[in-house]
C-alpha cells in the first residue's frame, strides 16, 4: 500500500497556505518552524509534487498545491466531524453550534427562532456569525462554522442543503412614486432602470439582477448600498427604487421611514431560504432541529409567502 499523508502534515500545509509565512504558520500549529518545514517536506515527498515555492521574501502555493489545498481542507473538516460525532453521541443536542447567517436574513429570522431553540434545547448553545454568503461557505468548508443560513439560488455543490421556505421580493419606493401606482405592481424596463442595488458580494444584489434583465438595471449614477438600511436611505432620498425580501418588509425594516412596500404581481421574483452544512457534519440532530424550528415559524406562517398582499408603510 502506498504511503498516505497524515492529518498533521495536511494541517501544516493548510496553515502555510493561509498565512503564506512559515513563522506564523508554525505559531498557528504550535510547533517550531523546523518541525513545520520538515512535515511539509514529508507531505510533498508522499504526494510526489511540489506544493509550496518559497524564497527569503515570499511564499507561494503552486498550481497543483492550490488544488490539493481544497482537498486537504475537506479531509481535515471530515476528520474533525468524525471526532465531534463520537463526542456528541453521548449527549445529543448539547454543546455549541456555530451558525453563520447572511445580513439580509439574520435580523429578521433569528429573533423568531432562537427563543424556540433555547426553550426546547436548553443545553444547546448557538454561536452566531453574520457575513456574506461566499465567506460563510468558505468558513463552513474550513470547519470554522457548523451550519449556514443562506438564500438560494447559490452554488452549494458538495454541501448538505435543506430548503426551508420561499421569500418573495417586494417593491419599495416613496409614497408618491409612479412605480407603486396601479392595482398590480409590475417591473417593466423603465422601472428596472431605477432599481438600486447592494454592493458586490451580497446575494440579494444577484437575486435582484436575476429578477430583471441585467442590462435594464442602470443603478443610478453607479452608486451601491453597503446594507439594507443604506439602501432604504437611498430610496427615501429619491435616488431610485429597490426590491426587498418580504421577510425584511414584514419584519419592520420600514419602521421610521415614509416608504411603502408592495408585492409584485405573480410570478414574483423570489429567493429560497436554506440551511446548509457539510455532508460529513456530526450535527445531524441539531441540523434537523434548527431546520424544523425555522420551518415551523415561517413556512406556514402568514408572515412569509402566504400572507396578505396588502401594502406596508411605516411612519
Amino acid at each position: 500500500m502506498a504511503a498516505l499523508p497524515s492529518l498533521r502534515q495536511l494541517r501544516y500545509f493548510v496553515a502555510v497556505a493561509q498565512e503564506l509565512n512559515f513563522t506564523r504558520a508554525a505559531e498557528v500549529c504550535f510547533v517550531g518552524q523546523s518541525t513545520l518545514s520538515a512535515g511539509l517536506k514529508e507531505l510533498e515527498d508522499v504526494l510526489g509534487v511540489r506544493l509550496v515555492e518559497r524564497d527569503r521574501q515570499n511564499v507561494a502555493i503552486t498550481p497543483i498545491g492550490a488544488e490539493i489545498l481544497e482537498r486537504a481542507k475537506v479531509i481535515l473538516a471530515s476528520s474533525q466531524d468524525l471526532v465531534e460525532y463520537a463526542s456528541a453521541s453521548g449527549e445529543p443536542m448539547a454543546g455549541t453550534i456555530r451558525l453563520g447567517v447572511i445580513p439580509t436574513i439574520a435580523p429578521f429570522l433569528l429573533p423568531n427562532v432562537l427563543p424556540d431553540i433555547r426553550e426546547h434545547y436548553p443545553k444547546l448553545k448557538i454561536a452566531l456569525r453574520e457575513d456574506l454568503t461566499a465567506n460563510l461557505l468558505a468558513r463552513l468548508i474550513d470547519h470554522q462554522l457548523d451550519f449556514a443560513l443562506i438564500a438560494l439560488p447559490y452554488d452549494t455543490a458538495g454541501l448538505l442543503v435543506k430548503e426551508l421556505f420561499v421569500d418573495e421580493f417586494w417593491l419599495v419606493a416613496g409614497a408618491n412614486d409612479p412605480a407603486l401606482k396601479g392595482k398590480e405592481i409590475h417591473l417593466p424596463t423603465k422601472m428596472a432602470e431605477r432599481l438600486l442595488l447592494l454592493e458586490e458580494g451580497h446575494c440579494l444584489r444577484d437575486h435582484t439582477m436575476q429578477a430583471c434583465k441585467q442590462s435594464d438595471i442602470r443603478n443610478a449614477e453607479g452608486m451601491e448600498a453597503t446594507s439594507l438600511l443604506t439602501l432604504l436611505q437611498m430610496v427615501e432620498s429619491g435616488m431610485g427604487i429597490a426590491l426587498l425580501p418580504e421577510m425584511a418588509v414584514k419584519g419592520g425594516i420600514l419602521n421610521g421611514t415614509t416608504l411603502i412596500a408592495r408585492p409584485l404581481a405573480p410570478p414574483a421574483p423570489k429567493r429560497v431560504i436554506a440551511l446548509v452544512a457539510r455532508l460529513s457534519t456530526a450535527h445531524h440532530d441539531e441540523f434537523q432541529a434548527l431546520a424544523h424550528s425555522i420551518e415551523s415559524r415561517f413556512k406556514s406562517s402568514p408572515r412569509i409567502s402566504r400572507g396578505s398582499r396588502k401594502s406596508f408603510q411605516r411612519v
